[in-house]
């Protein structure tokens, strides 16, 4: 029998802080199943980086899967012995009383209507980064979940990873002192988007429905289904596919949050399509006992100055495409997905690792999963993922403002003189589609 969030739901409060940071916000899970019994599960998105979410969650039974593309609907449907539907919308309507849980893998500009109609039927969800499309999404997703007591996870699989794990207790060991600078950086681009129009859409996909809350247009064969991310409309470069991996390393091991203010630089806006490439600058106030926070993003091949000064200790430079360096008074860390290495006064150093105090994960989706039948926590809820994807949009709206940001974080307001970026912060939906 299928949970019921609704009446069923029991409270298991739990707060876990690890190694002192905190990562771990209070949950609340539905009565829980017994380990052996699945949980019914839907599916928002079918196919390429939702196949491996579907593929993640394969210990359970999806009951319904919605996907935009009839092909990739089928595929997935005969696969997985599930319903399939066109609109996600019309199979949330249809399904709710069959299903606990939602998986949502759609483009960007969707994430936050899926994921909120979602949440406000009480189901437990799952949604691709960056967790929204807008800042005032990212805030009203979070808040959703924490009203309903609901439990999520954004898709940052990098976050479930050892390296991750072993560069937070690092750093958090004091090694490099108190750290008030970080950069990050990838080589990646997404940008410059153009529109093609005059073909007509393929029959085997409904671009009404891709477009969702996104503004009219015609078909346009540049958009789908590979390259939506170089447009504003659908995503946001670079910035919104890989900050949430990067710049998450540097919330979670400084225990960051939301930013003072934020400027950014890059080529000349474009209404269209997202820049080729960005550097972008927060301020963090100081935590606590932790000094502030200079955070400085670079994509589309940019790099600090400071990476070309680093080298191994055979001489070679670490030159490294992408990865992120902090820097504290006593030295630095260089890390990426799966390295990590300390430098003191520009040399590469020998160091011993300090005890292991995070626990392994036993695999991104599984937490989640786990976290809805227990109770217990999942690693990138959506009060931690939520600022973290406000932060990263924030660079975003201060590159398309063309200003620097003064941010009143608790308000969701742009303090100085800046109306555009403010405009920015959401926008408008179209007819037929609601938040």
């Amino acid at each position: 029998m299928s949970l019921r969030t609704s009446r069923r739901r029991f409270l298991v409060a739990t707060s876990a802080a690890v190694s002192g940071i905190g990562f771990y916000s209070q949950l609340a899970a539905a009565e829980s199943k017994s380990p052996n019994e699945k949980l019914n599960l839907a599916g928002i998105g079918v196919a390429n980086r939702a196949s491996a979410n579907l593929s993640g969650c394969a210990s359970e039974n999806f009951v319904a899967l919605a996907d935009v593309d009839s092909n990739y609907l089928e595929k997935a449907t005969k696969k997985l012995g599930s319903n399939g539907y066109a609109d996600y919308r019309v199979m949330l309507e249809k399904e709710a009383d069959k299903i606990d849980a939602v998986v949502v893998s759609t483009a960007d500009h969707s994430h936050a209507p899926a994921s909120a109609m979602a949440l406000r039927l009480n189901k437990h969800v799952y949604c691709e980064k960056p967790l929204t499309h807008t800042v005032y999404e990212a805030r009203t997703v979070s808040n959703l979940a924490k009203e309903n007591k609901l439990v999520t996870q954004m898709g940052t699989q990098i976050h479930a990873t050892n390296n991750y794990r072993r560069v937070v207790e690092l750093l958090n060991s004091g090694i490099i002192g108190n750290i008030g600078r970080a950069h990050v950086w990838v080589g990646k681009g997404w940008g410059d988007g153009q529109y093609a129009f005059g073909k007509a859409a393929p029959k085997n996909l409904n671009w009404d429905l891709f477009l969702g809350c996104a503004p009219e247009r015609p078909y346009s064969e540049k958009v789908h289904p590979a390259n939506w991310r170089r447009f504003w409309d659908y995503g946001t470069g670079t910035f919104g596919d890989m900050a949430c991996h990067y710049v998450d390393l540097v919330h979670w091991a400084l225990d960051l949050k939301h930013p003072e203010s934020v400027s950014a630089t890059g080529p000349e806006v474009d209404p269209v399509g997202c820049p080729s490439w960005c550097v972008a600058d927060y301020q963090y106030p100081a935590r606590g006992d932790k000094a502030p926070v200079h955070l400085t993003w670079y994509d589309g091949g940019k790099r600090p100055e400071e990476l070309g000064k680093l080298k191994d200790k055979e001489g070679k430079p670490m030159n490294w495409g992408s990865g992120q360096l902090f820097i504290g008074d006593k030295g630095m860390v260089l890390s990426n997905y799966g390295q990590h290495y300390v430098f003191k006064e520009g040399e590469m150093v020998d160091f011993t690792p300090p005890e292991q105090t995070i626990p392994d994960s036993i695999g991104h989706h599984q937490e989640w999963l786990q976290a809805i039948r227990t109770g217990g926590p999942t690693t990138c809820n959506f009060d931690y993922s939520g600022a973290l994807s406000e932060a990263v949009l924030l660079g975003t709206v201060a590159y398309r403002s063309g200003e620097k940001i003064e941010w009143d974080a608790e308000n969701l307001k742009v303090t100085n003189n800046n109306p555009q970026a403010q405009d920015l912060i959401h926008k408008e939906y179209r007819k037929g589609w609601t938040l």
